[in-house]
């Protein structure tokens, strides 16, 4: 057992309930993918209130919205007292898609998953919100960076092309939390979660991710009888997949018991290339046709594999559902999805 686990194992924890009882909590993004397991785990601990702001009525990249957003969900701490803020602001709303929509869309990406994340730490910080959590992306790290990924390589090279915007972007909210805490103490923390996957997840092949992406063809062909399936690029990229309920359970667990602005990766330290990727796929959805390898469209970064320590270390994370079993209730989902007539 190595010293870091040592310190997890021995470093006195919060009682997670007690820690949420009287907390209200902000969570952008929370009727989505990764926000809605995050707003059920808020609410099995028991907080207080868990708010769930809407793109509809508050447009995050719009200041006055934002301003507006921590009024509204303000309250008086007793009668006669001034409107106090809410407790915690747990930031997942995002633009987000894959390589091609990274591709087709990079001003759009780089612009709004700024301006969403600068101002709304900015404006937490001005009415006094007692924690923020920003969850940024694998994508800030550099393009080569040496495996496993830590966190102390994210400034040694520009990332990955395709997704530089979007990851530049997310990236930003590292250097507003440091900045914020060594001026003004305000505590902020920063998370990079690997990439997820998990019943829920987008398959819209405009933008989605390779995981639901791969499986929605893979279905297709299944049910057209289609002899092959074509996949971007040459199937040698590697990726770290973390799944969903995972990655809930690390945020959660972050903003209970961590409290610096130095970055924390999230993973499963499980990395698989596409190729092997493809074929578990394959076998789950029952696709035996011809995998066809488009090698004029990119590959990405060439290799993702995260050191998961300082999780461990600093607030006791570890992932729990191994890689097969959480894909083998992916597929399940999408076939009940597909049962009922609904594609998600």
């Amino acid at each position: 057992m190595d010293s870091g686990d040592e310190r997890a194992m021995t470093r006195q924890w919060p009682d997670s309930r007690t820690f949420w009882e009287d907390k209200r909590v902000i969570v952008t993004g929370g009727a989505g993918f990764l926000g809605s397991y995050v707003v059920d785990q808020l609410k099995a601990r028991g907080a207080s209130e868990v708010i769930v702001p809407r793109s509809a009525e508050y447009d995050l990249r719009d200041g006055g919205a934002v301003r507006r957003l921590l009024e509204d969900s303000s309250r008086p701490s007793r009668p006669g007292l001034p409107r106090a803020p809410v407790d915690v602001v747990i930031h997942l709303a995002a633009v987000v898609g894959g390589i091609g929509a990274n591709r087709e869309r990079p001003a759009e990406f780089f612009y709004d998953n700024l301006m969403m994340g600068i101002q709304l730490l900015h404006e937490c910080f001005r009415v006094g919100v007692g924690k923020f959590v920003a969850v940024g992306t694998v994508c800030a790290y550099p393009k080569i960076t040496p495996i496993p990924f830590r966190e102390s390589d994210l400034w040694n090279g520009y990332p990955e092309e395709t997704n530089a915007p979007y990851g530049l972007a997310k990236k930003m909210l590292l250097v507003q939390s440091q900045a914020y805490r060594q001026q003004y103490g305000f505590n902020s923390i920063y998370l990079l979660p690997a990439n997820l996957y998990g019943p829920g997840d987008n398959a819209d092949p405009r933008s989605s991710h390779v995981i639901p992406a791969l499986i929605t063809k893979c279905l297709d062909a299944v049910e057209s009888g289609a002899e092959e399936v074509v996949v971007w690029g040459d199937g040698s990229p590697t990726r770290e997949f973390l799944y969903v309920e995972d990655a809930a359970e690390g945020i959660i667990l972050a903003t209970e018991r961590y409290n610096s602005s130095e970055p924390v990766n999230l993973g499963s330290s499980f990395e698989i290339s596409i190729r092997d990727l493809i074929q578990i796929i394959a076998r789950e959805t029952g696709f035996t046709g011809r995998i066809v390898w488009d090698t004029s469209k990119p590959n990405g970064q060439p290799r993702r594999k995260l050191d998961t320590s300082r999780a461990e270390t600093e607030f006791g994370f570890r992932s729990r559902v191994d890689f097969e079993t959480g894909l083998r209730r992916t597929v399940q989902w999408y076939r009940q999805l597909r049962a009922r007539g609904r594609h998600p």
